[in-house]
């Protein structure tokens, strides 16, 4: 039984032939349409399928975009970082093109999926996941099985609110954990890449120390809000940020322990994402064997 799982950012597409038991057969990447209208993304994921999928051997696609779904997992919401992408119908459109079930999910939630698959949320069934990227996404795993809400767009940890008078938030809040530790914030703040200040902090700079220890500060007082409300076996950082996590995350750490009670904080795992840039395409081919019922538990 093979999927494709495919994931949809900014910049590229990114897309994979997998079996049922995860293993990648096939993969490509392109960089994704500028403009991104609609119609012309669309077009270039059909393509994509095509392309991996040549004799028809898939049975069902999985697609994971920058923004909400709706429950039933047919349409992109929103796309936060592709203009113009508002209620699209990427099932539809994937289905009308090449007649295989197609399921859609917040990538964030792809991403989840996948590190609870193959990745770093093995050992676990209750898990919260950031992705420290352009901005902070996120995702929640109850019992093994994603936490959507009532209609498909719960789960945001990255968007809990840090300081009400902060930085104003592309949702519409102000002063969000994503105005704090995003790239986007980094260099708002330091006027640095990530990857920069990391290396300054790595090679002795004071400054550049001092900037982490207060990154993971931030980023444990945004934790301790969905500790308290899920308490999670395990948070899983992923992202590019989280390649500097051994700058910043002794004193999220810290910043937990002090704000969060021992009966909620016990037996706490902060883990490091394995599956890197692969865990969106990787958890939306899940996602798709879910739509055949073969991946729940």
């Amino acid at each position: 039984m093979q999927v494709i799982g495919i994931d949809l950012g900014g910049t590229a597409i990114k897309a994979g032939r997998f079996n049922q038991a995860g293993d990648c057969l096939q993969s490509l990447t392109m960089p994704t349409a500028a403009p991104p209208h609609p119609d012309q993304v669309l077009a270039q994921m059909a393509a994509a399928i095509a392309s991996l999928d040549p004799h028809h051997q898939v049975h069902a696609i999985g697609v994971g975009t920058p923004g909400p779904a709706d429950a039933a997992g047919r349409v992109a919401r929103i796309a936060i970082n592709l203009a113009g992408w508002i209620e699209v119908p990427v099932a539809d459109y994937l289905e009308a093109k090449g007649g295989r079930p197609t399921v859609v999910a917040n990538d964030a939630n792809c991403a989840c999926l996948g590190e609870a698959w193959l990745g770093a949320g093995r050992p676990f069934r209750d898990i919260v996941m950031l992705t420290l990227g352009t901005g902070v996404g996120g995702a929640v795993m109850l019992n093994g099985q994603l936490f959507l809400g009532r209609h498909g767009a719960a789960a945001e940890p990255g968007l809990v609110t840090l300081n009400p008078e902060g930085p104003a938030c592309n949702s519409g809040n102000r002063g969000s954990l994503e105005q704090y530790c995003s790239v986007q914030a980094v260099r708002r703040q330091t006027g640095q890449e990530p990857s920069h200040l990391a290396a300054r902090a790595r090679a002795g700079d004071a400054d550049a120390i001092a900037f982490w220890q207060q990154y993971g500060r931030w980023l444990g007082a945004g934790l301790a809000s969905s500790v308290y409300l899920l308490t999670p076996e395990a948070i899983i950082l992923g992202g590019g940020i989280s390649a500097s996590a051994d700058l910043f995350l002794p004193s999220t750490l810290t910043e937990l322990q002090q704000r969060v009670m021992a009966t909620s904080y016990d037996n706490l795992q902060i883990c490091i994402a394995q599956l890197g840039s692969q865990a969106g395409r990787v958890g939306a081919a899940k996602l798709a064997l879910q739509q055949l019922g073969l991946g729940r538990d």
